[in-house]
């Protein structure tokens, strides 16, 4: 019986140590487990607001490292926990990259940009005091007045004699020059004939009287040149400046080009015009903004300088050409030859300005050769800065 008693009491003192145990092991566990669980619950639900926050901050992903924070105090916590804790980070960690991968090329474009602007371009010829070319002068031999102020860096200096061209023939085939039209016709097509090389230049080919007509686009077949010359026919009032915009902006300005090329026109008419709707100076303006040369032939030969001449002048000059005055016929084939030796014997240059402000406001160019005596150096008058 006591035996009994004995086994009794062994087994509940036993069941009583267990539940004890037990006891023990649960109530701790409980407000643990309940923490543990509690912290990620409540961020759990933040990464969805959080996720499209990198989208609306690209730079440096702040509200990611915020979503993130919350998680962090439960290294203790169960594996699961912790794998979630990468995805909710994971978005803000993504989202700044592609942000600096734009950010590099729209740098980077900029600054093309402002080279260009900076940039101007000159082509200029340099002759003695007997009018003949100087052609073996170097970059130190010359000096830059941009806008009265000295340039602030000559970038670059070509001898350039041998550029390709893109050459625009323009006839007047009004009624004023009827009587020595023919005579004209022959001298253009020789020049044609001369000048343009075929695989390397190009020209084109336009008639004027009150409107301009392109009797041959750009080619470099001096036949298909010539066939647009003698299709001329004179008539009709004179439109000069109207031709001269219209060769400018709507044929070399918008010439494709594979590299450097001279762009350069010779306007044969004797400068009168009565049928314009751009004036004079609007069509010079257009010739500069196109980088154009302007080699003018006056076809008046009465052997006093018109008002028409006057004008032949100002637009050469003004562009960087120059003027003819044939007092008789056989002078004009010699006008196209001096073009056509000139056009072979320029100089290129690029500068960087002083002070350059994107106003386009017009902005004077002198080039100076400076150290020699007895040197003239012809270019374009000025240029329109570019507006941005």
């Amino acid at each position: 019986m006591r035996v009994r008693w004995l086994i009794v009491a062994a087994v509940l003192l036993a069941t009583a140590l267990y539940a004890q145990d037990a006891a023990q092991e649960q109530l701790p566990a409980a407000p643990s487990a309940s923490r543990e669980q509690g912290k990620p619950s409540r961020p759990s639900p933040q990464p969805q607001p959080a996720a499209p926050a990198p989208a609306t901050s690209s730079t440096d992903g702040q509200p990611g490292a915020q979503t993130a924070a919350p998680a962090s105090p439960a290294p203790a916590a169960a594996p699961e926990a912790e794998s979630s804790q990468p995805e909710a980070a994971s978005p803000p960690a993504q989202a700044p990259a592609p942000a600096p991968a734009q950010a590099a090329p729209e740098d980077s474009n900029i600054e093309t940009i402002r080279r260009i602007v900076n940039e101007v371009n000159v082509v200029f010829t340099v002759t003695d005091k007997h009018g003949h070319y100087v052609k073996d002068l170097t970059k130190g031999d010359f000096r830059v007045i941009d806008d009265q102020k000295p340039a602030e860096q000559i970038r670059s200096f070509h001898n350039e004699t041998d550029l390709p061209l893109q050459v625009g023939l323009l006839v007047d085939a009004s009624n004023s020059v009827r009587d020595r039209f023919k005579f004209e016709q022959e001298a253009a097509v020789e020049f044609l004939n001369q000048t343009v090389r075929p695989k390397y230049d190009k020209a084109f080919v336009v008639g004027f009287d009150v409107t301009p007509e392109v009797t041959q686009d750009f080619t470099d077949n001096t036949e298909a040149l010539s066939r647009g010359v003698r299709s001329l026919h004179p008539g009709g009032g004179t439109a000069m400046y109207d031709a001269l915009y219209f060769a400018c902006r709507d044929k070399l300005m918008k010439a494709p080009q594979t590299g450097p090329a001279r762009r350069a026109i010779i306007l044969l008419s004797d400068g009168d015009d009565n049928q314009s709707h751009v004036s004079r100076e609007e069509s010079i303006e257009m010739a500069q903004r196109a980088e154009v040369i302007v080699y003018t032939i006056s076809t008046n030969i009465t052997g006093a300088r018109q008002h028409g001449d006057k004008v032949l002048e100002r637009i050469a000059d003004a562009t960087g050409g120059r003027a003819f005055f044939p007092f008789q016929l056989t002078d004009v084939a010699n006008a196209f030859v001096e073009i056509q030796d000139e056009l072979r014997s320029q100089y290129a240059l690029s500068y960087k300005p002083a002070d350059f402000q994107p106003d386009g406001r017009y902005r004077t160019i002198e080039i100076v050769a400076q150290n020699h005596k007895n040197l003239k150096v012809r270019s374009r008058r000025g240029y329109y800065a570019p507006v941005q």
